[in-house]
């Protein structure tokens, strides 16, 4: 990989003193040679005043050119497409040397989150803005060699990286590794040093900004092959019981004014002696509408192929569940059950579900101090004839509250459990253990409680885990309902 070539400007009025300062070297150099001088002079000694020559004469050669700026560093992320869990992030950190002086020495070091580990990194050649050398630049190539790969756990960019960088030319330390996690993670930021007049003057240490690298969650497996419980649009891929243009046959019935000549059964019509029609069951979309419940977590997160935690749970299951309505031509829509109440709108197709994705790298747990129902479902933001994906852990009793008030209020809903199974006890001695405990059979009541009033709970466990929830919700919103005199 090699960085863009960007053009580097000299300043056309250099300024010696402008964040460049002198170093040990360069005052031990003065010092010792001063101090050789006077002691020749005043002893009459010519031998100190011959062993001060070098010190005196070295380091007046070294400052006949001093720098007149700074140099410049910049970070480029190489990757194209969409970045997904487990895959390669690559990227550079340039170093630019805009003076006319060669820099002796090049101290870079970058910092990167910690959900991208950089497993490889070495030093390329970028672009220059004459001809230099072909002897520097094989020199600043073979100046750092590339690090191989890194024990787990670690990443290379922990340590400095040095080099050297002649004048007006760029130098790109590429890195490689993997994403682990999905989020906004930071790449950067990069700072460096440069030293030059053989080491006398050394530059401000010169920082830029990170640089935003977006990981989309990992797509587990997912299908649903059951029916929608009511489906709402005119169009789609679920079989309604209103009659009209579609794919499933309802039956055979007499030819009536307005149906089309190729709905004819010319069997059933020869036989009868009277044209008859197959009749079929129109084909409509649905509304998904995932909710996604952020007000607390719970579990440590290990990244791609690790624990998952309960946001790493919901993240994950809510890209699958929105992939797998969008590719059947529903409308998908997202709410967060939270103090942020933030909602996307429901909309179909492949770029909604590029949206689904952005929305999803923003997702936090936060808790709230207010019962933040009102502020999540306000006036006509919910469907009555909308599938409700409830993904939460049932860690606040707020959600169980919550997922009773929406079944009372005639919606289908289904809950789905996003609670780590391999949650591990508290380590504390004491009571710590039978408070645990009994956290944990208080919880189980209260599932048993929503299921009681109607409300189905399932533990995500990827393709058909909403099966056999979404036949019973279907069978319940198509059956007879008995209405009091």
């Amino acid at each position: 990989m090699t960085g863009p070539t960007v053009p580097l400007q000299r300043s056309a009025e250099p300024e010696p003193a402008a964040g460049w300062a002198p170093t040990w070297a360069l005052g031990r150099a003065v010092l010792l040679a001063g101090l050789l001088l006077v002691a020749g002079v005043l002893l009459g000694r010519v031998d100190l005043i011959v062993l001060a020559a070098p010190f005196a004469l070295g380091t007046a050669y070294a400052l006949r050119r001093r720098p007149s700026a700074l140099p410049q560093v910049w970070i480029t992320p190489a990757n194209d497409g969409p970045l997904v869990e487990g895959g390669e992030v690559t990227a550079a950190v340039s170093v630019g040397n805009p003076d006319t002086v060669d820099y002796d020495l090049v101290v870079l070091r970058s910092r990167v989150s910690p959900w991208l580990r950089i497993e490889r990194a070495g030093f390329g050649r970028g672009g220059s803005d004459g001809d230099e050398p072909a002897a520097a630049a094989t020199a600043a190539d073979t100046a750092v060699p590339a690090v191989g790969p890194v024990r787990a756990g670690r990443s290379v960019v922990d340590r400095p990286f040095v080099t050297s960088l002649p004048t007006a030319e760029a130098v790109d330390l590429e890195l490689a590794g993997r994403a682990l996690r999905w989020g906004r993670h930071p790449l950067g930021p990069a700072g460096v040093r440069v030293a030059t007049a053989g080491g006398l003057l050394v530059s401000r240490a010169v920082i830029t900004e990170p640089v935003g690298v977006r990981v989309y969650p990992r797509t587990e497996p997912f299908e649903a092959v059951e029916a929608m419980p009511r489906a709402a649009g005119l169009v789609g891929a679920h079989h309604s019981r209103r009659p009209g243009e579609g794919g499933e046959l309802a039956g055979v019935r007499i030819f009536a004014p307005g149906d089309r000549l190729r709905r004819i059964d010319w069997r059933v019509s020869l036989r009868a002696r009277q044209l008859h029609v197959a009749a079929t069951l129109s084909d409509r979309d649905a509304e998904v509408v995932v909710l996604l419940d952020v007000l607390a977590e719970a579990g440590r997160s290990g990244g791609v192929g690790g624990a998952a935690s309960v946001l790493d749970t919901t993240v994950r299951a809510t890209a699958a569940i929105a992939e797998h309505y969008l590719h059947r031509g529903d409308r998908v829509s997202l709410l967060e059950y939270g103090p942020g109440a933030r909602r996307l709108r429901p909309a179909a197709g492949r770029r909604q579900y590029l949206t689904v994705l952005e929305w999803l790298l923003d997702v936090r747990a936060d808790s709230a101090p207010h019962e933040p129902y009102d502020q999540v479902f306000g006036p006509q933001l919910l469907s009555s004839d909308a599938l409700v994906v409830v993904l939460t852990p049932l860690l606040d009793e707020r959600s169980a509250q919550m997922l009773a008030r929406l079944t009372r209020a005639g919606r289908f809903v289904v809950a789905v459990d996003t609670l780590p199974t391999d949650l591990a006890p508290p380590k504390d001695r004491g009571w710590a253990e039978v408070a645990y405990r009994l956290w944990r059979l208080d919880r189980e009541i209260m599932i048993g409680q929503l299921r009681e009033h109607g409300v189905p709970v399932v533990r995500w466990a990827g393709a058909g885990s909403l099966d056999q929830v979404l036949r019973d919700v279907a069978r319940l919103a198509t059956a007879p309902r008995v209405g009091g005199r």
